[in-house]
């Protein structure tokens, strides 16, 4: 049985320019533990491993080396979209373990997903997390202004919606941290992140529904990114068009702290293990 966590608070982060990849990681933790540097880091140390097999294929195969070597990374894009193997890796690190719904080791949670702990979504450029906290079941997309809470009878419903619209959906399996290294919202870590009680949740969630005049998660299609943006007001163009202005900034971070991490050699276990002993010492 789930054990109580953070006290019974929330943890949830507001989208920030292209970081959803972060905030859906950090949700599923429940609570701050990465920033967008460290998954540049991990996504850094995955390029340089399938260089690695692809030259080591060359070798065998006799081709050029030259032909796998490439200035970009597959494993992040310089707008900040992280690809699924950066996830799980990251969560790795937590000992958790990320398995596509699809697959045939799933086949529990497909028939019922409400014995799961945490889901993964992903269409186009867009991460989120779904996941139980507390025995109840929240809707953390870091588009929505707080977690919106889901019914158990409406999660499957939900998922399904998800999965006819075209989203990919991983489940999230291990033991998960109970802890997190803040336990107030005035402690929090970076700007995005916010501790909030079921209640006061409810009620951020409850107003910005009754500004758009909908519920968020009824409308469920392959533009589920606009529908369930907090601002109602701004289209997914405009919204980019403003982040951009982020875009440049975060853009140059991350290309530079992927060269720090592929020069440095970033060892990934020893962030995991100094995290882990953070959140024992709180």
């Amino acid at each position: 049985m789930e054990r109580t966590s953070n006290g019974g608070i929330l943890y949830h982060e507001v989208q920030e320019s292209n970081l959803c990849a972060v905030h859906c990681v950090n949700t599923v933790l429940q609570g701050p533990f990465f920033s967008e540097f460290d998954l540049a880091a991990v996504a850094s140390d995955l390029d340089g491993k399938e260089r690695q097999v692809m030259l080591e294929g060359a070798a065998v195969g006799g081709f050029s080396a030259g032909d796998f070597f490439s200035e970009e990374s597959h494993n992040v894009s310089l707008g900040g979209d992280f690809s699924i193997q950066v996830l799980q890796k990251a969560l790795e690190v937590w000992d958790l373990q990320v398995i596509p719904l699809n697959c045939p080791d799933a086949e529990p949670a497909q028939i019922d997903p409400e014995l799961e702990n945490a889901f993964i979504c992903h269409l186009h450029d867009h991460w989120f997390c779904i996941r139980k906290v507390n025995g109840e079941w929240y809707n953390f997309d870091s588009l929505l202004a707080a977690p919106q809470h889901l019914s158990k009878f409406y999660l499957s419903a939900f998922l399904d919606s998800l999965k006819g619209s075209g989203w990919s959906i991983f489940i999230v399996k291990g033991n998960f941290p109970q802890e997190c290294p803040m336990s107030s919202s005035s402690e929090a870590s970076n700007s995005f992140g916010q501790w909030l009680s079921p209640e006061d949740a409810e009620r951020i969630v409850k107003n910005t529904s009754s500004g758009q005049g909908t519920s968020v998660t009824n409308n469920i299609t392959n533009d589920n990114v606009d529908q369930q943006r907090p601002n109602p007001a701004l289209s997914r163009e405009e919204v980019r068009a403003f982040s951009e202005m982020e875009d440049d900034d975060l853009k140059a971070a991350i290309a530079a702290s992927l060269l720090d991490a592929s020069a440095a050699g970033v060892n990934l276990g020893a962030v995991g293990s100094s995290q882990k002993e953070t959140a024992k010492q709180e």
